[in-house]
């Protein structure tokens, strides 16, 4: 398959233009989101929904985050990132295949039909995790485009897939929120440097490779500034595969932790990565011919087990 978006080739940094759309869907009163929303997450490259759970179906997902928090010894143990300088936990992947609650989760229609809406398709769940910042201990998670990674490690062929981080914690301007750099989703930046062997064993703590250059980030970020969408518990953020985003560390006693599911066009499924001969492993990126998500509908504290 032709490399449309080659990075990590070359000794300088280049931003290309974007290829493909952003919104693969016509919009109409059918729609699940708003025209003004359709238009934003277009233009910027994220949006906020806020107010689509009730503090019941909250407080059922805060419980389930807790529990795979609590017992890290009934998960597989490679699904499981700790802090680069503690054994706090950074992230635990494949949670919608380890948590009954977060597969109903992804399946919920007020988030995949949102997904299959914006990518114009059937959808289904690329990675899953529970990011965790520890009060006190929790690092910062580098600026960086999730497409480039996908795209050079994983075998992404297109930017048809984006992201959903429901906060499970309250996310404020002091906890290390995520940051975006709103319209950055319109330009590929490509990195610099070749990919070592099971690059993912150190950036998951830490990333070296696939991290965009400091010059070309400050261009981007003067061009288009940064936002840092904060909510409350149960708030949603959709963002797009190639928006340039990151987060800062938490040194405030309040810990923030976000579920993010990422949902991928069934018509982009992956193939041989374009940037390494040895692809990531399984819970980093599904692999395979995935079938589409079944969409589920209904609160789920009554569709779905306790």
């Amino acid at each position: 398959m032709q490399d449309l978006y080659p990075s990590r080739q070359r000794a300088d940094a280049e931003m290309r233009p974007r290829l493909d759309p952003v919104v693969h869907s016509e919009w109409t009163n059918d729609a699940p989101i708003s025209a003004r929303q359709a238009a934003a997450f277009d233009r910027d490259g994220y949006i906020v929904l806020e107010d689509i759970f009730s503090a019941d179906e909250v407080a059922f997902l805060q419980k389930a985050a807790g529990n795979l928090l609590a017992d890290p010894a009934a998960l597989d143990a490679d699904t499981i990132v700790t802090e680069p300088q503690s054994n706090e936990i950074r992230s635990i992947f494949e949670i919608h295949a380890q948590s009954p609650v977060m597969a109903r989760l992804a399946a919920d229609a007020r988030l995949a039909d949102v997904a299959r809406f914006l990518l114009g398709d059937e959808v289904y769940i690329h990675q899953s995790r529970l990011n965790y910042k520890p009060g006190f201990k929790g690092r910062e998670f580098y600026w960086h485009s999730d497409f480039e990674t996908w795209h050079v490690e994983d075998g992404m062929p297109r930017m048809r897939a984006l992201s959903m981080s429901v906060l499970l914690a309250e996310n404020t301007p002091h906890n290390g929120p995520l940051m975006v750099i709103p319209g950055s989703h319109r330009t590929y930046l490509t990195c610099v440097g070749e990919t070592p062997d099971d690059h993912y064993l150190s950036s998951l703590k830490k990333q070296e490779y696939g991290v965009p250059d400091e010059e070309s980030l400050a261009e981007l970020a003067h061009r288009h500034g940064i936002v840092a969408p904060t909510g409350k518990p149960g708030t949603v953020i959709l963002f797009d595969c190639n928006l340039m985003h990151g987060s800062n560390g938490n040194i405030t006693p309040f810990p923030r932790a976000n579920a993010f599911l990422v949902y991928n066009a069934v018509s982009n499924r992956l193939e041989k990565p374009f940037g390494v001969e040895k692809p990531r492993p399984w819970f980093l990126a599904r692999r395979g011919e995935p079938a589409a998500l079944r969409v589920e509908r209904g609160p789920l504290v009554e569709t779905v087990p306790a």
